[in-house]
């Protein structure tokens, strides 16, 4: 993708957690600042209209991603852009105009949502914020915003706790639109929800982008939801981007080990049989990261050079990969090679 056209852009984006014991403790124990790398140079970018889905184990980075994106939080190193604009502006009265261009869809539709809020004044809200119309304009956008999330104008007199989790998940999209956005932050906006109502949810999702040209950052764990939604895919692990590719490459032909481990874990609805690729151990304490590649642990592949230093992201044919084994040649390009390397290894 060329970057002069990037819609959104990331560049070596960081984010660190002071997570030291308290100063007083620390001048009386001698105890060191300790600092958690949530986020640690992490670079994507978006076309207009595209879909980016950022996959990976629960931990690995993702939801700090989203809110780095919206300005939540506000990144230690490395610049994020939207549009050409620095996102370190939505912090200022100056970006006001540009906190209405991009949204976030939260996880939890039961928590996002005010208890003590009509669904009317919840979707109004953003409206409200950003003085954009009277209130009978509001009224009027809220009874079409309810119609478009496939919801009716009589609702909007309702509480959240009177509708089902799906429902309540669209209510959270119609805020979301309510600025008319283009820029949608998703953050695993389907995995509270029943598999059946998940299919409803990410419909509607799709059916919004195609009507509205909507772009979206989509955040999963994952795999098999974001192979319906998705244009390209990003795995990351430990604060980092281990894989990006296209859909159809990264299912097709993965090529980092733990990308494998995670398409190894999708239910098997066929009945053909999946060869699995057994990987060992759990995620390493961020606070206490491996030294070199941050999967070495973990990788039934893993050489002397896995342990001292850390992969370069560098293209292997369409893909970007950060691995040492793809990068020299000496992993596997089949599954079934794959996993007897693995079995054998363990």
């Amino acid at each position: 993708m060329s970057e002069t056209t990037a819609f959104v852009k990331v560049q070596d984006a960081s984010c660190w957690f002071d997570v030291s014991a308290p100063w007083l403790e620390r001048v009386l124990k001698r105890r060191p600042r300790i600092q958690l790398k949530a986020v640690n140079g992490v670079s994507f970018s978006l076309q207009k209209g595209e879909t980016l889905a950022l996959v990976g184990e629960s931990g690995c980075g993702k939801s700090t991603v989203a809110r780095l994106l919206v300005g939540l939080y506000e990144a230690t190193g490395g610049y994020i852009e939207f549009d050409g604009q620095p996102i370190s502006k939505l912090r200022t009265r100056e970006g006001k105009h540009l906190r209405q261009r991009l949204q976030m869809i939260f996880q939890d539709p039961y928590a996002s949502l005010n208890p003590r809020w009509r669904v009317a004044r919840i979707i109004a809200e953003p409206l409200k914020v950003h003085g954009r119309m009277s209130r009978a304009e509001r009224e009027a956008r809220v009874d079409v915003l309810l119609e478009q999330v496939g919801l009716s104008p009589s609702d909007r007199n309702r509480y959240p706790h009177q509708f089902s989790g799906g429902q309540r998940q669209r209510i959270s999209i119609a805020r979301a639109l309510a600025a008319n956005p283009e820029f949608l932050v998703c953050d695993e906006p389907t995995s509270a929800l029943d598999v059946s109502v998940q299919a409803q949810v990410l419909n509607l999702m799709k059916r919004l982008q195609r009507e509205l040209g909507l772009t979206y950052l989509f955040i999963s764990h994952n795999l098999a939801v974001v192979h319906h939604v998705a244009d390209r895919i990003a795995v990351m692990y430990l604060g980092k981007i281990v894989e990006l590719a296209t859909r159809d490459e990264l299912f097709e032909r993965p090529r980092h080990p733990y990308t494998r481990m995670l398409l190894s874990a999708i239910p098997d609805t066929s009945g053909a049989g999946k060869q699995r690729v057994p990987v060992a151990g759990e995620v390493p304490n961020p606070l206490n990261p491996p030294t070199g590649c941050p999967f070495h642990p973990r990788c039934p592949y893993a050489r002397d050079i896995c342990r001292n230093e850390m992969p370069a992201t560098l293209p292997d044919g369409a893909t970007l990969v950060a691995c040492h084994g793809v990068q020299q040649g000496w992993i596997p390009d089949s599954d079934a090679e794959a996993t007897a390397v693995a079995t054998s290894a363990r």
